[in-house]
């Protein structure tokens, strides 16, 4: 099966590329789809149980993979098989290696999965054009919220949704006027509101998605601990982790990019503008983890020009 495999793997008819996995469609007819899976070491994922009658199997073609159910460990390697049916409860999938694995199902998981990502990457698009000065943004939040994420030592899990929330926090921007985003002065309060729209729009238009574990992250990202913040005005633990890790980096990327209405913030008068901050409308823990990350080199400014 393994040389069958390895002469067939490089054709396919359409691939979809996530964060930490992709997946291709080799083939597809009456309801079954067959897939190959490339997934990162390190990545936790999940077998649902399923309401209808479903078989997934799944063929691992290269890297290593941990696979757990009721609470029993099998290590799975190059040549090894597993498959779920009439699951009762969820199984765990935690890559040890960077894998490849052949992937049979009899739901459509490729044409759902394909369609949404289109759909969210073209609106992410559209934003960044709508609004050149934070052009790249999204992933410069990314990658400086990774960086908190790691030194606080996230699970897995949690530093999936914290980098996917980083990267689409503003997806809801695409409702904005673009003569608003654009305008080289202080907005009106009526403009204003416009803007504090955006992170309500954005959690809706996640939900019923792949992302729809991340919507209170993308909702909650401009709350401040001293409820000054918006939509919902929450205060200090009432707002997630990963929203708060989000809304230190979005200020500090905010600052130090150039705008139509102003100059952009050196880094050192950024960091003393969040400091000033710590503890009001910051969370100080987080503010002094992230001085932490810059201090050591785990965020360089090299990195983000």
């Amino acid at each position: 099966m393994a040389d069958f495999v390895a002469r067939n793997l490089n054709e396919h008819i359409e691939e979809a590329v996530l964060k930490s996995a992709s997946l291709a469609l080799l083939a597809h007819g009456d309801g079954v789809e067959v897939l190959k899976q490339k997934i990162r070491k390190g990545t936790i994922s999940f077998i649902d149980p399923y309401e209808d009658e479903l078989l997934e199997f799944f063929y691992v073609i290269e890297g290593k993979l941990v696979c757990v159910r009721d609470d029993s460990e099998i290590i799975l390697e190059q040549g090894d098989y597993f498959y779920a049916h009439n699951l009762t409860s969820p199984v765990e999938l935690r890559t040890l290696e960077d894998t490849i694995l052949l992937y049979v199902t009899s739901k459509p998981v490729f044409t759902f999965l394909s369609e949404e990502i289109r759909e969210l990457k073209e609106i992410a698009k559209r934003v960044e054009e709508k609004d050149a000065y934070t052009h790249g943004h999204g992933k410069r939040v990314r990658d400086l919220a990774y960086a908190i994420g790691k030194m606080i030592k996230l699970s897995e899990e949690r530093m999936e949704k914290l980098l996917m929330g980083a990267l689409f926090h503003d997806v809801g921007k695409i409702d904005v006027p673009e003569e608003i985003l654009k305008k080289p002065g202080k907005l009106t309060p009526e403009e204003f509101e416009y803007i504090k729209k955006h992170p309500t729009v954005g959690a809706k238009m996640v939900m019923k998605t792949f992302l729809e574990d991340i919507s209170d992250i993308i909702l909650q990202h401009h709350e401040r601990i001293d409820g000054s913040g918006y939509p919902q005005g929450l205060k200090g633990d009432e707002i997630l982790l990963e929203a708060q890790i989000i809304g230190i980096v979005d200020s500090f990327d905010a600052m130090t990019s150039k705008r139509p209405y102003r100059d952009a913030m050196s880094w050192s008068e950024a960091l003393e503008e969040l400091r000033s901050l710590a503890g009001i409308k910051y969370n100080a823990g987080l503010v002094k983890i992230f001085e932490e990350c810059i201090r050591i080199g785990l965020i360089s400014k090299e990195k983000f020009e």
